[in-house]
């Protein structure tokens, strides 16, 4: 079992034929997942990387049966392609692109909130579920099949959790990068409770950082959940000062609740085991999985 993405999902790239589009998808076929097209406006009935190109979504989904779309197109476009995606009947829907405007990220997440589908990011790494489907721009050599999963803020601490779990012997259900933007699809609590629902995933990985209540969120939805499955927590941006922006856009301390240790504290309370170091990560899943 798996969340999100897996063998089954026919994957469209929004921004198929310029640069970023082509190297990603490219890399993408090459671990094997299904990508059955791409959209690019105004190049339709082409052929690109042996893939048809299609006009619009909508098409893509009536003639390649597209369910699934991962969005490399630039940011001042990247929201109109995300609600496209949507209004053609995508269910997941991958946003890669970093820089949207945060005013047209709001107007996006308002139009598809109501509709059947699944936003991750934008401005993240993508989602991978080891052997089956990399719908995203990770290192796929790093991730292996197994039985922990990742949610993460961060695209090089996803990676660097999963090469710490495969280390000790262990390896991966699903791994999803939420992404760092202020505006994102599905937070680090709806990312945590469908690792937390899989029946294959024993152990969760939660990668955060300062800024935001998303982890404090995720961290007492698990108390409340009762749930007997653990979860290691990490929160990066321990040394950040106060009201600077670090990486990520959302990454800003605006109180004394967005600080690492006030979120370490409150992920403890609510029994998430919480490392210091993201170097501790591997080590303490195998522990708590003993």
């Amino acid at each position: 079992m798996s969340v999100l993405v897996n063998k089954d999902s026919k994957i469209i790239v929004q921004g198929f034929t310029g640069s970023e589009g082509t190297f990603h998808a490219q890399q993408m076929i090459e671990y094997g997942t299904n990508v059955v097209g791409g959209v690019t406006p105004g190049k339709g009935g082409q052929l690109h990387l042996d893939r048809p190109v299609f006009n619009t979504v909508e098409e893509a989904v009536q003639k390649a049966g597209a369910d699934t779309s991962i969005i490399f197109v630039p940011p001042a476009f990247a929201a109109d392609a995300i609600m496209e995606a949507a209004s053609a009947g995508i269910k997941v829907i991958i946003t890669i692109t970093e820089g949207i405007p945060v005013a047209d990220m709001v107007k996006a997440y308002d139009y598809i909130k109501h509709m059947d589908c699944r936003l991750v990011g934008p401005n993240c790494p993508g989602v991978i579920t080891p052997g089956e489907a990399k719908v995203g721009i990770m290192p796929g050599f790093v991730f292996k099949k197994g039985t922990v999963g990742i949610v993460s803020k961060s695209g090089t601490l996803t990676y660097e959790a999963a090469d710490q779990v495969v280390r000790q012997g262990l390896g991966i259900t699903t791994a999803i990068g939420i992404g760092g933007d202020p505006i994102i699809g599905t937070s680090t609590k709806e990312a945590v409770e469908l690792l937390i629902n899989d029946p294959e995933t024993e152990c969760v990985v939660m990668i955060g950082e300062i800024g935001g209540q998303l982890e404090a969120d995720a961290a007492h939805w698990y108390k409340a959940s009762g749930s007997k499955k653990p979860i290691v927590g990490f929160i990066a941006g321990e040394t950040a000062p106060a009201g600077r922006t670090m990486g990520h856009a959302g990454a800003i301390v605006g109180g004394s609740d967005d600080t690492a240790q006030a979120k370490k504290r409150i992920m403890r309370e609510c029994g998430i085991h919480v490392v210091d170091s993201p170097a501790e990560i591997g080590l303490k899943v195998k522990e708590v999985l003993r």
